[in-house]
């Protein structure tokens, strides 16, 4: 797990270093350098994979530069078809050798989470990996293209920093700007499985891979469907557990790092489990619940404690981590374990992100699919107008109303701001279906795909947005702050294909949340695990922001912004007292911090 950072054009190279070098946490273990004029092409290493300076990067090949972040699973497999001279044991080499036999369309071959520069003489290739587990930004400044892991490392190059106005609204709507904005104008960022190229300073992208090509429904036997996924999700996880660094993992409450950690005991390699809690908070806490699956599993588990102060601590470090506004308040208590987790002296670590949007573990999921009925309601235009004469602050208005207006109802698991919402509190006009906009492809290639089924739809827009740009997001830049490499089995492409193909009602037939993966854990897991209500990452934020007197930046920006109407700016931060719209007014806050940090 490294960082990658290149310039194509004209440099000064006091500044390409000292831009490169806002990424040396990613990468402590060596800086590689290639540069010559017109190009400036770095590398931060941490070495997981043939630790040895033999796989120190830039690695270069005849006219082939390669700078790659990430972990190719089956580089050992793909070793061996390769007619190459490999001097090295690593999977950064495989790359370049896969990259000669089969053109840009190696990619396709490689099975892992990755971000890869390759130049090839004189045309650049970026990619991001199909799920978006690893991340890519990029810049056009003048006559100079800009790349690199982390957006901190690209902003010395603006001419000038300015807001981006659909990363603001998509970020209000869904927690986290959608590909490819960013908060900073210029600078953009790379989706899942998008590939880009740059030739006599000429940039294109496109995308390589897409979910929805898996066939639709093709196993329909809940038993062969438990059988085949089983069997591919211990493969993932096997594949996961190969290592040269100390590996931990994470563990909750919950079935999917239970699961994670039962596996890695069957395997033969039980690994050491972390969990946290809250000082003086225990109907946030998961500890208990995590000490008996570890008691019940047989595993190692150590529980670290975060206090109000640490959190109010740890929020300008945190925000400053994630370079831009992210709407997880859950990113703090994150930053905090992964910290003990750095002195522990573990360099990997295992974690269950992805498995929620697989096996809908959502309870909305499930309101989402029985408010599809509405759409077929009796005198549904009278309905319409109703809604429209009758507004509500509450989400379930908002249901309603695109269900009678025949809209697409789910928007992402990760919505937060309806359009209506930010039309009142915004002092510049929102239009109704403002958010959907930054959703239409995604629904567009679903609509043309072979899948029907709106679970599926469900699926597949958490797993584009929630997923890549809020939870891996979040993981990447919190875990590899401390120079640590998440692994995230459950979202391998080999096993989400798998999912895709099997008949969509086998996940929600009976009514429970992830039915389907119960089903396949029901000979592995105790009992006491798989009944336990999900709680979630859950934490105290709310209460710290308010108690913290940290909730007025909110107000005091706006006045120097003139953003949002003052009276209904009021209202969201005095309803959150009473623990409504918490997660709206911590967005709020986080947006506030950043502006004042970065814009005023």
């Amino acid at each position: 797990m490294c960082a990658i950072f290149g310039i194509l054009g004209e440099y000064d190279d006091a500044q390409a270093k000292y831009a490169l070098g806002k990424l040396s946490h990613r990468g402590p273990d060596f800086c590689g350098i290639e540069r010559r004029k017109n190009l400036f092409f770095a590398h931060q290493r941490l070495s997981i994979t043939d630790t040895h300076t033999r796989s120190h990067q830039p690695l270069k090949h005849k006219e082939i530069l390669l700078s790659f972040n990430g972990e190719i699973y089956n580089f050992k497999e793909l070793r061996e078809g390769l007619n190459f001279d490999f001097q090295t044991q690593s999977d950064s080499e495989v790359i370049i050798a896969a990259y000669l036999k089969w053109g840009v369309s190696f990619v396709e071959h490689l099975r892992g989470m990755f971000a890869i520069a390759l130049l090839d003489g004189e045309k650049l290739y970026l990619f991001r990996d199909r799920l978006g587990k690893k991340p890519l930004f990029y810049l056009q400044e003048g006559n100079s293209f800009y790349f690199a892991s982390e957006i901190k490392a690209l902003t010395p190059f603006l001419k000038k920093k300015e807001l981006s106005y659909d990363a603001l609204s998509s970020y209000l709507s869904y927690l986290a700007p959608t590909a490819p904005h960013t908060f900073y104008k210029k600078i953009k960022k790379l989706a899942p499985s998008e590939m880009l190229t740059v030739e006599n300073n000429h940039v294109t992208v496109k995308t390589y891979y897409d979910i929805l090509n898996t066939q639709a429904n093709q196993i329909h036997s809940k038993e062969e469907a438990i059988t085949k996924l089983t069997q591919s999700l211990e493969e993932s996880i096997a594949l996961r557990l190969e290592s040269d660094a100390p590996m931990a993992a994470l563990l909750s409450g919950g079935i999917d790092s239970a699961t994670l950690n039962f596996y890695a005991k069957r395997f033969g390699r039980p690994l050491v489990s972390y969990t946290l809690g809250f000082e003086n908070f225990g109907k946030y806490d998961e500890r208990s619940n995590a000490k008996e699956s570890a008691k019940l599993l047989g595993i190692e588990n150590i529980q670290i404690e975060l206090s109000k102060k640490a959190y109010i601590d740890t929020i300008d470090t945190v925000f400053e981590t994630l370079d831009e506004p992210l709407n997880d308040p859950a990113a703090i208590p994150l930053h905090h374990l992964f910290s003990h987790i750095k002195k522990d002296g573990f360099r990997v670590v295992l974690s269950g992100e992805g498995s929620d949007e697989l096996f809908l573990g959502y309870r909305q999921y499930f309101e989402y699919l029985e408010m599809e009925a509405a759409k077929k309601v009796f005198h549904k235009n009278w309905l319409k107008k109703y809604f429209r004469s009758n507004f509500s602050m509450n989400r379930e208005w908002e249901w309603y109303k695109r269900a009678f207006e025949g809209e697409v109802i789910f928007r992402t698991s990760s919505e937060k701001f309806t359009d209506m919402q930010k039309n009142i509190l915004m002092k510049r006009n929102i239009r109704d279906g403002d958010g959907f906009l930054y959703l239409k492809q995604m629904r567009e290639r679903f609509e043309s795909s072979s899948h029907s089924d709106e679970s599926i739809w469900f699926s597949y827009a958490d797993l584009q947005h929630f997923q890549a740009e809020h939870f891996l997001a979040k993981l990447d830049r919190v875990s590899m702050a401390h120079s640590i490499e998440s692994r995230t089995p459950f979202l391998d492409h080999k096993f989400v294909e798998l999912l895709f193909s099997v008949a969509p009602s086998l996940r929600y037939q009976d009514g429970i949340t992830k039915g389907l993966l119960k089903d396949m854990l029901q000979d592995k897991l105790p009992p006491n695990i798989l009944s336990r209500k999900k709680k979630g990452f859950s934490n105290p934020y709310g209460e710290y922001l308010y108690n913290s007197g940290r909730v007025a930046l909110i107000e005091t920006v706006n006045k120097q912004t003139g953003m949002f109407k003052e009276e209904i700016l009021q209202e969201y931060i005095q309803r959150a007292r009473s623990g409504r719209f918490k997660q709206h007014v911590w967005g709020l806050y986080v947006l506030s911090h950043w502006i004042e940090r970065e814009l005023l």
